[in-house]
């Protein structure tokens, strides 16, 4: 009675808010309505690839049976939630005997709104694949192995012909050309270098196209399809099977926007940064290839680690913020990817309209992205890459040894990197950063000598920072769970409260935040904390989500001098 009655109050907010504020006029797809034409489910259609699990073991989703490709409207989506919702929490009780039951495309509408920033150059896909169209200001940093400039495209040619004469023109493409006599119409006001350039240093690759992408090919594991249309896709077609992969667009991953290889240039600060990697033509004592690949993306203000020297969050804005690391890295576990690189350097900061964080991962070029082995990379040589940042490696990768049949499992790898980045975010030292007595090393330390969090810091963080970082890979909580713990936490305090997680409570709690959200993603523009929800709502899964709530349980009832 108590779960009818909590669907009721849920069904009647919902409708009231959503019928108002998000139906739109025109047909509406859903229920009792024809199947809208669109592309079979998959990612970004409510499912999500991995690895394949045997019957009965796959993940029950929380939602409604909608048709493959539909798009319901914010009343039928609340409403189908609450006459769904049970039903996997039933099934999944006695072990998921019928996954079919429970595997729906709740999620469709919230992956379908969780849309990325416009790429700057989407409107201009005849453009940017050589480096003479852009404008390269002043060095952004440097690397091992690249070095980023900031950068913005040329002027945009007014005729076919003034177009190929530049170049600018890439065959089977339509330039956008202004009429004769029109001025271009002004652009909103926008920084003056909005993308950055990375320029890869070449010293192995060789000078050919074809070779240079071949070496280089993790960088473009993040690269979007139209980045991959110009020189690139002239060599897809020769890449061999099981390749690296393309990641799919997340907002938490950088989007590399053009992908390209030219002659390397004589930048700003290159003899002074790095002289020992330029080509003998621009330094005698250069040890670079002429030729090396450049990759377009968004240039963003700063970089975690900046962000951090200047400024000090809240313990509950830091909390946002490693659970945007999460999500980020839950999508690449999701994908098969392992980044394998994780540190304050390697993650872009910008800020929202009410100046929180909104947190990228970025840097691919040491990641596991191998579609043959998946997260599993069998170990049989010390010859074997296992990564970059030797302080962040998790135990499991630092203390593997070769074998004949030695793998190392990353499924967790990057979730533990991200325990360790919370000390920073949370205002503290890396505890695996430096050295002395306070330095630990991932190989041989031990939980107990973790140093605490500050108590300001809620206790369910505290505990999952902890939790991230338990030396056993299979004690730790996965990416997906531990961020669903955050989720809880941030938006469930009191609903979720120990006496209070029950069935109905975390039912009228889900369709609470599902009307909640999409209000506010209709009334908000790139709001942080909206985008968070939406990720989540959008990722529902049973086991996942009955996993942290059951460890919210757990650390909220053991006494306090055990954590």
């Amino acid at each position: 009675m108590a779960v009818r009655q909590a669907l009721g109050r849920g069904l009647q907010l919902g409708r009231a808010l959503l019928l108002r504020f998000t139906a739109k006029p025109g047909p509406a797809y859903g229920w009792g309505r024809p199947e809208r034409p669109g592309p079979a489910a998959g990612w970004g259609r409510g499912e999500r690839p991995g690895p394949a699990a045997g019957p009965g073991t796959e993940p029950c989703r929380l939602g409604l049976g909608l048709p493959s490709g539909s798009n319901p409207s914010g009343h039928q989506w609340v409403f189908g939630l609450a006459v769904r919702s049970v039903h996997p929490f039933t099934e999944a009780s006695r072990g998921c005997r019928a996954h079919g039951a429970c595997s729906f495309s709740s999620q469709a509408i919230f992956t379908q709104k969780n849309k990325l920033l416009p790429d700057p150059l989407d409107t201009r896909r005849w453009r940017g694949f050589r480096l003479e169209e852009y404008l390269i200001g002043q060095s952004i940093g440097k690397g091992c192995s690249a070095a980023v400039y900031e950068a913005a495209m040329s002027v945009l040619p007014r005729s076919r012909d003034e177009a190929e004469s530049r170049g600018q023109l890439l065959p089977g493409k339509g330039p956008e050309i202004l009429p004769q006599g029109e001025e271009e119409a002004p652009a909103p006001r926008a920084p003056a270098f909005p993308l950055a350039i990375k320029m890869m240093w070449n010293i192995s690759a060789g000078s050919s196209s074809e070779a240079i992408f071949s070496t280089m090919s993790q960088e473009l594991v993040p690269a979007s399809r139209v980045a991959l249309a110009g020189e690139y896709g002239a060599l897809t077609h020769r890449r061999p099977k099981g390749g690296p992969k393309q990641l799919t667009p997340h907002p938490n991953i950088i989007r590399v926007f053009r992908a390209f290889t030219s002659s390397v240039p004589l930048l700003p600060g290159a003899l002074v940064d790095y002289p020992d990697v330029l080509p003998p033509r621009l330094h005698p004592k250069g040890l670079g290839h002429g030729r090396t690949l450049f990759l377009v993306m968004k240039n963003y203000p700063c970089t975690l680690r900046q962000y951090l020297h200047g400024n000090t969050p809240s313990p509950r804005l830091a909390s946002v913020m490693t659970l945007q690391l999460l999500e980020g890295v839950d999508h690449l576990v999701q994908q098969g990817v392992a980044h394998r690189d994780l540190k304050s350097d390697n993650i872009l900061v910008e800020l929202d309209a009410d100046g929180c964080p909104w947190l990228v991962i970025t840097d691919f070029g040491c990641c596991l992205a191998d579609e043959r082995v998946g997260l599993q990379l069998p170990f049989t040589s010390w010859y074997v890459d296992r990564g970059g940042n030797g302080c962040l490696m998790a135990p499991e990768v630092s203390t593997a040894c070769p074998g004949p049949r030695a793998v190392i499992d990353y499924s967790k790898a990057d979730a533990w990197a991200v325990g360790a980045l919370a000390y920073e975010i949370f205002g503290l030292r890396n505890p695996f950063y430096g050295q002395g007595r306070a330095h630990l090393e991932s190989r041989s330390y031990q939980e107990a000598q973790l140093p605490a969090l500050p108590e300001r810091v809620p206790r369910d963080v505290r505990c999952l920072v902890r939790s991230l970082l338990q030396r056993e890979a299979c004690k730790r909580p996965s990416a997906r769970v531990a961020a669903n713990v955050l989720h809880l936490s941030l938006w469930g305090e009191h609903t979720l409260a120990p006496k209070n997680l029950k069935l109905d409570k975390m039912i009228g709690w889900l369709l609470q935040q599902s009307a909640a959200t999409l209000l506010a993603n209709r009334l908000t523009e790139n709001c942080v904390e909206t985008k968070m929800k939406m990720l989540f709502l959008a990722n529902l899964e049973y086991e996942a989500l009955s996993q942290a709530a059951l460890l919210l349980d757990s650390w909220r009832a053991a006494p306090r001098q055990l954590l």
